[in-house]
């Protein structure tokens, strides 16, 4: 994958985000900081879970929590204030205790990729105890499952 690679093709798991970047999200030299790029994840998996699902608080309600357990950010290319940007968000792996969600963040205007990534998150009680999602909430474990992986 090179570093001025563009995206052409966006699988049918894949959500987008638009999401412009503030003043405040960049450094000293006018780029984005990159712990910044977590949030954008954070912001494309929502994004991803109400689209194919329903709201992150549903999940809240039935007692699932989503803490992240892994993070890996790769940064191609700098983003900067004020540019639009794309984050792509696709559900790649998932069983009963674990989900992955990949990342790619693009920038509008011209489709540069600036930044690939990944999270994994565990299925937890609000006493932070893993749990099976297929145990508790069967339909939504089986609609997920379901969805078609890259």
């Amino acid at each position: 994958m090179g570093t001025g690679e563009t995206h052409l093709y966006i699988p049918d798991n894949t959500t987008v985000t638009e999401l412009k970047v503030r003043y405040g999200e960049t450094d000293q030299m006018g780029v984005v900081y990159h712990p910044n790029y977590l949030s954008y994840f954070e912001m494309g998996r929502t994004t991803w879970i109400e689209t194919h699902w329903q709201p992150y608080r549903a999940f809240e309600k039935r007692g699932l929590l989503l803490p992240l357990t892994d993070a890996t950010v790769h940064y191609l290319k700098s983003a900067h204030y004020d540019e639009t940007l794309e984050v792509q968000t696709t559900l790649t792996h998932l069983t009963p205790l674990r989900v992955t969600f990949d990342y790619r963040i693009v920038r509008s205007y011209d489709g540069l990729l600036l930044t690939t990534g990944k999270t994994q998150h565990v299925w937890v009680s609000p006493s932070f105890h893993p749990v099976s999602l297929k145990k508790i909430w069967p339909e939504a474990y089986a609609y997920l499952e379901r969805i078609p992986r890259v």
